[in-house]
């Protein structure tokens, strides 16, 4: 079929998609999560199409995660989610070594700032937050020498991350905070194999802990300059962890992650 039968080409946008993006800029800019959009019949009348038309652009939304549908009932916006992104992130650091380097990097350029942010702006409660998560790191390791369950490990990152993600909160930058709760599982994922090249280099959990000490007591004394120079050599150390790991694995037979 060619255009002059009338139907739209492959680079044209179709109705449904002209109104769902339409749609989506108003979600967006004017509407907040827990709003109801108009009916079917007051969005065809406003947009000039029809109701099939509407439902079509309501459920691309929906598929964008924009807009939740009950049966019966009014779509809703829904909170931002960050699910896509994860997903997507956790893809690339499973099967593409490269994606653990790529991560580092937006790492580097996100963690930095919203550590000196974090020393400009964290509450008392903001504060208590990532001492919370530091304290979850230590009480995880336990005893100097003894090995730690696979368990152990998992609790051990999972404060890790929130660690993290809780500087990220303190900074007052409500879009790093999205990220860092949309980035957790990979986070979690990447920081099993910088361990174990953490341990190759000759370093301890407890190594870790020192260097997240660090970065709270920049934040906690008020030192931006200090927090985010304390930050990024925490990650350029996770960056030459991870190089090792992966250099001992492309050794190894089977698959390198």
């Amino acid at each position: 079929m060619t255009p002059s039968d009338g139907a739209p080409r492959p680079d044209q946008p179709t109705a449904a998609m002209a109104v769902a993006e339409a749609l989506a800029r108003h979600i967006l800019g004017e509407l907040a999560p827990g709003s109801t959009l108009p009916s079917e019949a007051e969005l065809a009348s406003q947009y000039d199409v029809s109701r099939l038309t509407i439902r079509e652009a309501v459920k691309l939304l929906e598929g964008r995660g924009l807009l939740a549908i009950a049966r019966g009932r009014k779509a809703v916006v829904r909170e931002p989610d960050g699910a896509a992104f994860a997903d997507f992130l956790t893809s690339v650091i499973r099967y593409d070594s490269k994606g653990l380097f790529d991560l580092v990097e937006v790492r580097l350029s996100l963690e930095v700032q919203s550590a000196t942010l974090a020393a400009k702006r964290a509450t008392r409660a903001g504060i208590a937050a990532i001492e919370s998560e530091l304290q979850g790191m230590r009480d995880t390791v336990g005893i100097r020498g003894e090995p730690m369950t696979h368990e152990q490990e998992l609790g051990f990152h999972t404060h890790d991350v929130g660690f993290h993600e809780a500087v990220a909160l303190a900074s007052g930058n409500r879009v790093m905070g999205f990220l860092f709760e949309a980035m957790a599982q990979p986070l979690r994922e990447g920081f099993f194999i910088s361990r174990r090249g953490h341990e190759q280099r000759g370093h301890s959990l407890h190594d870790t802990i020192e260097a997240h000490q660090r970065i709270l007591d920049c934040i906690k004394a008020g030192n931006g300059r200090a927090a985010g120079e304390a930050m990024r050599l925490h990650l350029k150390d996770t960056e030459r962890d991870i190089r090792v790991a992966l250099s001992q694995l492309a050794h190894r037979p089977g698959p390198r992650i």
